[in-house]
Parts: C-alpha cells; sequence; structure tokens
C-alpha cells in the first residue's frame, strides 16, 4: 500500500459513468489508490459515495476549492486528482488544483475555450507538473502498434485518412439520453458542440496520435439534424494536414445501429492500415503487393513497445477499460518518476494536455469554418 500513489477524484458521484470507469480503470493494475474525493454538487451524497468506495468522511469535500487546499496541505495528500466532471467546470477545478502543486488528469475535451486550456498549460509549465488529458482509445495495443508501424514506414507517405466516430444512442427525439446525453446535450454545460467536442475530439486525437499528422486547415458542415436539440449532432470534416495528406472526418449520434464505432483507415504509398475500436485486438495491414495481413494484440508480431501493455494471452480479449489502464500506467510511472527524482520526459507515454490542446483548436476552427459557410480554417 504504501509504494502505490494516492489519488483523488472530482466528480464520479452515484450514478456516474465515467467517474467509475476511471476508477475500475487504475485498479487494474493497483497503481494507486482513491483517498479523496468531492464526487457531487452536494456534501451528502459526496458522503454516501465516499462511504461506499472507503473513503474516510474527513476527506470528503464539500467543494473542489476545498479539497484541492486540503490535500495540498497534508503529509499523506493525494499525488495526482482525476476530474471527470461536465465540461464546463474543467477549467476551474483542474486550475485549483494546479496552483496547489497537485498533477492532473482530467477526461476529455479539456476545456471548452483553447484559451483557458493555453492558461492551463502554463500553470503546469511553471509548477513542473504533469497533465493527462484521457483520450481512451489511444491506450489500446493495436492503436500504439499502429503508431510504431507508421513511424517506421511501413506504408511509406500517408497519402489520405477516413476516420469515423458514429454512436447511434441520441437518435430519438423525446429521448435524451439520461443523465449522460442530457449535460452534453445542453450547450450551459458542453459548450458550443455536442457530438464534435464528445466524439470528434477522439477522432481527431486518434488519428493524430496513430499517423503523426497534424492538421493544418478544415471545412466543416456541422448538422443540428435530431429535432429538439441545440447543438450538433452530426458531424462532416474535411481536412488537410501540414504533410500535404488529406482527410474526412465523420462524427454522428443518431447512426441507428452504431454503438462506439470509431474506425481509421489510413491509406500510404506503400500499403494501408485497417482499425476498428469494436475489435480493437486486431490490426489489417495491407502491402502494395495485395497481401492483407491481420495482425492480433497478445502475439509476436506486435511490436515490443506496445506489446509491453498487454496483460492476457492472444484470445482473452482486452479492451476499453484496459486501453484507459494503461494511459494511468504511463501516468502513475511519470508521477512516481516525479516523486523521486528521475523523471525524463521519454516515459511520458499518454495523451497531454498540448493533445487536450490541439483538439480544443481543431473544435474552433470547426465551428468558424461551419459559421462562415462551410469554408476553409486554418487550425
Amino acid at each position: 500500500m504504501s509504494n502505490r500513489l494516492r489519488y483523488g477524484m472530482v466528480g464520479g458521484g452515484p450514478g456516474a459513468f465515467i467517474g467509475d470507469a476511471h476508477r475500475k480503470a487504475i485498479n487494474i493494475d493497483n497503481t494507486a489508490h482513491l483517498v479523496a474525493g468531492c464526487f457531487s454538487r452536494t456534501l451528502e451524497k459526496t458522503k454516501e459515495q465516499g462511504a461506499l468506495l472507503g473513503i474516510s468522511s474527513d476527506r470528503c469535500y464539500a467543494n473542489y476549492s476545498e479539497m484541492a487546499q486540503k490535500e495540498a496541505s497534508r503529509e499523506d495528500g493525494i499525488d495526482f486528482v482525476v476530474v471527470v466532471t461536465p465540461n464546463n467546470t474543467h477549467y476551474e477545478i483542474c486550475k485549483a488544483f494546479l496552483e496547489a502543486g497537485i498533477h492532473v488528469a482530467c477526461d476529455k475535451p479539456l476545456v471548452t475555450d483553447s484559451r483557458q486550456a493555453e492558461e492551463l498549460k502554463a500553470i503546469a509549465d511553471e509548477k513542473g507538473l504533469l497533465f493527462m488529458v484521457t483520450y481512451t482509445y489511444v491506450g489500446h495495443v493495436t492503436s500504439k502498434y499502429i503508431r510504431d508501424l507508421i513511424s517506421n514506414g511501413e506504408i511509406g507517405t500517408i497519402r489520405t485518412v477516413m476516420a469515423e466516430y458514429p454512436q447511434g444512442w441520441l437518435y430519438n427525439e423525446n429521448d435524451d439520453g439520461g443523465k449522460q446525453g442530457a449535460w452534453r446535450c445542453d450547450p450551459s454545460q458542453s459548450g458550443k458542440v455536442n457530438c464534435l467536442g464528445d466524439l470528434g475530439t477522439h477522432v481527431e486525437n486518434a488519428v493524430a496520435a496513430m499517423t503523426g499528422l497534424k492538421v493544418k486547415r478544415v471545412l466543416a458542415k456541422m448538422d443540428v439534424v435530431v429535432p429538439g436539440r441545440v447543438l450538433d449532432d452530426n458531424d462532416q470534416i474535411l481536412v488537410e494536414y501540414e504533410n500535404g495528406a488529406t482527410g474526412i472526418n465523420w462524427t454522428s449520434q443518431f447512426a441507428i445501429g452504431c454503438d462506439n464505432s470509431l474506425r481509421v483507415r489510413i491509406y500510404g504509398s506503400k500499403g494501408t492500415i485497417l482499425w476498428f475500436q469494436e475489435r480493437c485486438e486486431e490490426v489489417t495491414l495491407i502491402r502494395e503487393d495485395g497481401i492483407s495481413q491481420v495482425i492480433r494484440r497478445g502475439n509476436g508480431a506486435i511490436s515490443q513497445a506496445a506489446g509491453k501493455y498487454s496483460r492476457l494471452p492472444a484470445g482473452h480479449t482486452e479492451g476499453w477499460l484496459e486501453s484507459m489502464a494503461n494511459l494511468y500506467d504511463s501516468f502513475a510511472e511519470c508521477v512516481s518518476a516525479m516523486k523521486q527524482g528521475t523523471f525524463d520526459s521519454g516515459l511520458i507515454d499518454y495523451p497531454t494536455i498540448e493533445e487536450g490542446i490541439a483538439g480544443l483548436k481543431y473544435v474552433e476552427a470547426c465551428l468558424e469554418s461551419n459559421e462562415k459557410g462551410n469554408v476553409w480554417v486554418e487550425v
């Protein structure tokens, strides 16, 4: 127990999906244990959740400001905080913990404004603190393997990328998706976007992480289709990358029959890579001679840098929780190295605040493009 890191959580109260998912992911490898929290807007619910999680009542806080200040002053205070609240609250919460000298892991999208994100980065840099944005899908072993394949030149120069993330859960105009959907559809909590912030940032990040490509400019058509909605629920984005490659990103929340259908197709001068999140154990590599290979996690073909994150033998499926756990493994390793004075930036293998900023600038450029009548806008 003494060797494990200590962490706290803001959000993730009774009935919350994503907070529970983060806790389970961290528990997979037992790298940190939860010792403090502000799980709800009311102290009563926070203490109720704290009791269920075995947290001492004196470390169940009425608000995040109190939590940041008191945990920073404790000899056994938290090493990092996990922020799993609606988008509009991320900035103030993250800022409070950074100013208190505490490392931060925040769910995506980082905040609702890139200027706020840049300010958080400046605070983190000034204080020498780590900041992770939990783009879960890039934690998959296969996602990391694709990164290695492309960096090693296996498919040559990337020419175009087709990426999509359709869901169907918000197709019904009479159903806002309950607790999880309601805040995403509410501009006062979600910001200026719904679908593009919730799904589109995953697409942008997945493509960037796998390929190393940086978006140069976008042409966006952002639609509000389901009656009664006020924020986008279907987005089609033309993308041009800095190396001259092109792409199309599509996200939707009313695609009936689609669950979490993140899919990336990468076409290069020497081959093609195909990846589907719902079959995350596999990568399809098609070479220029027409030979197609399906490479599965857990086997020797996977690169060592990616394969080190595997926990189970081939055929014993690893999925979304394990992918998030992989992010926390790297983050915890870096936090521990900071404590020991052995940290090196080469240890970082998780999405950083810079990637969170890139996602926000992508969203803002798409918004500008759409508002100006679907024109090209520099990112």
